[in-house]
Order: structure tokens, then sequence, then C-alpha cells
């Protein structure tokens, strides 16, 4: 479960560096939910206590996107 997590961690992080460019803000309505499941993902492969290094990566990875997506939505209002 942390290597799944590991990877949408990767992927939703990849989609919100995308989201930062102008009028690509609304990425993150669908960049923000997949950063929730592969998080949920991580911890629960963390929990397992097997692979524990891609578990925290998953972890960082994404809360980093869904802190900063949200930050993006604040600052275009939620649409841009």
């Amino acid at each position: 479960m942390s290597i799944a997590g590991l990877i949408l961690g990767i992927c939703s992080f990849m989609g919100m560096l995308i989201a930062l460019i102008p009028f690509l803000g609304w990425m993150n309505w669908l960049n923000i939910p997949v950063a929730v499941i592969g998080l949920i993902l991580s911890v629960l492969g963390t929990a397992s206590r097997k692979q524990r290094g891609a578990g925290i990566t998953g972890i960082i990875l994404c809360s980093a996107a869904v802190l900063l997506g949200l930050f993006r939505l604040t600052l275009g209002g939620g649409i841009l």
C-alpha cells in the first residue's frame, strides 16, 4: 500500500506543480482528491511496517500537494 501511496503522491505533486500555471488552477479540483487517497494509502502502508520509507515519502508528497493545492485554490477564488 505504501508503494501505491508513493505513486499517487508523485502524480499529485506533479499535478499540483502544473496547476500553479495561470489559468490551470482548476486542475486542483481533480488533484486534491487523488492526493487525499494517496495520503490514506501511505498512512495505511506505514502502519503495516512494510517499506516505511516509501510510505513516509508518500505522506510528505501528498500532504504538500493538498496544502499547496488548497492554497492555490484560495488565491484564485476556487476557479483559476
